[in-house]
């Protein structure tokens, strides 16, 4: 049964950020927070490598000094955690796991029995992106549930609109959710996640699409206004029939139409600068080298300032 929200835990500052937004997270659905925090214990040949650093050895060998997962140091990280969890969001759930392995392989499987995983990702100030690093890249593409990337330094008020003074608020109304949707595999899975968030939320949603016309109009043709008027008229009714049964669906919920010519990524990354919460999909199909993210996924998680939702689906 998917029964938890669960967030990957080690410390982090973009680690913490991620447990707060997952508590909050937890509390609109009703839901139980689990913390994981996962403990990676250092192979025997990799500690005795002479090539590793004399700092990466001590850190390896301090760690497997302490022997099982459950030495004090390591164990303190959850449940600290839960303990301050509970008294900052009270009615939630709290408990916390400790477990062994590799980070990303770990909190994938956790994520089975989860409703949605939660993870940290780390800023970069001034150039403007993120660090979604192996540990996030690794779950998110193995895992079958959905996974949010959170930024270090994420607030509840981040998520909402402006109080009558003007000062970012989270007793102020949600910022609306944007979902990013290809109109060419619009898939119901993933649209239903972005309408059940927006209803959660009390907010709107606003659906992106970006588009380029094909190959063959694009390159070595003359300008042709009219034919892009017809290309736009086309992306944008192929975007309102995808919509169509979910508004119907979702009759209280405002849906804001957004299809726009230019790069799929760059237009989702324009929408999401007033978003409370992004939607993107993740194709569940492996090639020859394992799983793909995709490249507007890829593109978004590293870039978008709010909360990102990848949503695995066929």
């Amino acid at each position: 049964m998917l029964g938890t929200v669960t967030v990957g835990l080690d410390g982090s500052p973009e680690s913490r950020a991620a447990a707060e937004w997952a508590a909050r997270e937890a509390k609109l659905r009703g839901l139980p927070l689990k913390i994981v925090h996962v403990w990676e214990p250092a192979p025997d040949p990799m500690a005795q490598a002479p090539l590793l650093g004399a700092e990466t050895r001590q850190d390896w060998t301090e760690r497997s000094e302490m022997g099982a997962p459950a030495a004090e140091g390591w164990g303190s990280i959850p449940r600290e955690a839960a303990e301050g969890i509970r008294l900052r969001h009270p009615g939630v759930e709290v408990s916390s796991e400790q477990l062994a392995g590799h980070p990303g392989e770990v909190l994938a499987q956790a994520a089975d029995s989860a409703e949605l995983l939660v993870l940290g990702s780390r800023g970069l100030g001034g150039i403007g992106g993120f660090v979604v690093g192996s540990v996030g890249l690794s779950a998110v593409a193995r895992s079958v549930r959905p996974v949010v990337l959170v930024r270090a330094g994420e607030q509840a008020a981040d998520e909402h609109g402006m109080d009558p003074a003007g000062v970012p608020s989270a007793a102020a109304p949600f910022r609306p959710v944007v979902l990013g949707l290809d109109t060419d595999h619009p898939d119901d899975t993933l649209i239903a996640f972005a309408f059940d968030a927006a209803a959660r939320r009390v907010t709107s949603l606003h659906v992106v699409h970006g588009w380029f016309p094909p190959p063959y109009y694009a390159y070595g043709m003359p300008a042709n206004p009219p034919l892009y008027e017809a290309l736009a008229l086309t992306h944008s009714a192929a975007l309102a029939e995808a919509l169509r049964p979910w508004r119907q669906r979702f009759p209280d919920i405002e849906v804001v139409e957004q299809c726009r010519y230019g790069s799929a990524a760059q237009v989702l990354l324009d929408a999401s600068r007033a978003a409370s919460l992004v939607v993107v999909g993740r194709r569940t199909r492996r090639g020859p080298l394992g799983a793909h993210i995709g490249h507007v996924t890829h593109a978004v998680l590293h870039h978008c300032a709010a909360p990102v939702a990848v949503v695995p689906h066929g």
